[in-house]
């Protein structure tokens, strides 16, 4: 009898293992919005849930079109991430979904932001994304041009695990308004920004006082970074991801699949997130414009 049982039992709690080992990634893709090839929500989250799904122990979901109706969309999830328009127009800002989300990150539930959606008004969302995830875009103190930003260095973090020094032009913003002295926060992909990048009259996206004097003084902007949360939580901001086709370059894409598997508490590998996207599979399931 106990020969039949060691092997039953061992075999049990592999399972167990292999089950507590398993995170389940919600990836929540905003609506329509901007034109071909840019804002490619839905699209960029599909090819991203395609890189994410060659990594043993890990499952992912797309929910597209902004908040997901399914009132059980979140269960059971160890990270989310948010690809969508912000500011007035973020799925996440209403009262409701504020407290939902409140309530999964308290619980340890990782968050990641990208492009657009970093950018939430200020109040209680912009207090909820500084829990979540360390920093934001706040108007009048953030800006978004379009830029070549040139990452030369790179910190030594799980997140920048296999990551080379790369540069490639899109709409970064930078300047965020992070938590009081960047309080568990660690900056992952930082440039210096060229004047020109504020060639446009103040305004609530595009220059102020405050970020016209960092670039004066030639301080590095952050345009990635992660944060800890006391309660053992994770999140991330990354401002780029507005021209579809960056999600090529394998930098680019290597450092946001590597954060969300941080944010989720899984293992990054030691040469980071291996995947392939052939220029079929990018091109795939963009949204219909004109």
């Amino acid at each position: 009898m106990k020969k039949r049982l060691l092997p039953l039992c061992a075999g049990f709690l592999l399972a167990l293992g292999a089950a507590a080992a398993d995170k389940r990634i919600v990836l929540l893709a905003g609506s329509v919005s901007h034109g071909k090839g840019e804002h490619e929500f839905r699209a960029g989250c599909l090819a991203l849930k395609h890189c994410l799904d060659q990594v043993q122990g890990v499952t992912s979901v797309v929910h597209p079109n902004g908040w997901p109706q399914d009132p059980g969309a979140f269960q059971g999830a160890d990270a989310i991430f948010m690809y969508a328009d912000g500011g007035g127009g973020h799925p996440a800002i209403k009262p409701d979904r504020l407290k939902i989300l409140n309530d999964l990150a308290r619980k340890g539930v990782g968050i990641g932001c990208a492009h657009y959606a970093v950018e939430v008004p200020k109040g209680d969302a912009g207090k909820a994304m500084l829990e979540w995830t360390g920093g934001y875009f706040e108007t009048f103190w953030s800006v978004n041009p379009h830029w070549e930003a040139a990452f030369t260095s790179l910190p030594k973090h799980p997140v920048t695990r296999g990551v080379q020094p790369f540069q490639i032009n899109d709409e970064w913003y930078y300047h965020m308004r992070f938590r009081e002295g960047m309080r568990g926060v660690t900056p992952i992909l930082s440039a210096v920004a060229s004047i020109k990048t504020l060639n446009r009259e103040d305004g609530p996206h595009s220059g102020n006082p405050g970020v016209r004097a960092s670039v004066a003084k030639g301080e590095p902007q952050h345009l990635m970074w992660v944060a800890e949360r006391p309660g053992g939580g994770r999140g991330f901001g990354f401002t780029g991801g507005h021209f579809h086709r960056n999600w090529a370059d394998e930098n680019f894409r290597r450092v946001v699949l590597n954060g969300i598997l941080w944010i989720a508490r899984k293992e990054v590998p030691e040469n980071g997130v291996h995947s392939v996207l052939t220029p079929e599979q990018l091109a795939a399931n963009l949204d219909e414009k004109k």
